[in-house]
């Protein structure tokens, strides 16, 4: 593995060439449903929709939402993956892998009962993914 693939795995064991963020996929994801909202004027009419669909009432808060992705994606640039720097600066997993000089959680004896992969929830399937990779590269 060259360096530059290393610094594409992150310390929590995700690969961040699969990241949506790093492939530029929800920045063009956000573009392209403001282009078809925009064509069909979904937009003019979407708070009209909401005798129908309740949730229509939110529909500008949803255009906030959309506009915070963009900021987000922007400020964040191209990320060079958390090995190298990016990703959130305030990460408790990548601090916790630098102060016991991990390349990733998968060294760590304490990785199924690391509360950092557990929460949140979200974060469980990545102890399943180590520990496939640890059967995988004994």
């Amino acid at each position: 593995m060259n360096e530059s693939s290393k610094n594409l795995v992150a310390y929590c064991g995700l690969y961040c060439s699969a990241c949506g963020l790093c492939q530029g996929r929800i920045k063009q994801s956000v573009e392209n449903l403001r282009k078809v909202i925009s064509a069909y004027g979904f937009d003019e009419f979407a708070l009209e929709l909401a005798n129908r669909e309740p949730a229509f009432q939110h529909y500008t808060e949803f255009e906030k939402v959309l506009e915070a992705i963009d900021r987000f994606v922007k400020n964040l640039g191209v990320c060079p993956g958390c090995v190298a720097g990016g990703g959130d600066p305030n990460c408790a997993i990548r601090e916790c892998c630098k102060q016991k000089a991990h390349i990733t959680c998968i060294e760590c004896i304490e990785m199924d009962i690391c509360e950092k992969l557990i929460t949140p929830p979200l974060f469980q399937h990545r102890i399943k993914a180590l520990k496939a990779a640890l059967r995988l590269n004994p």
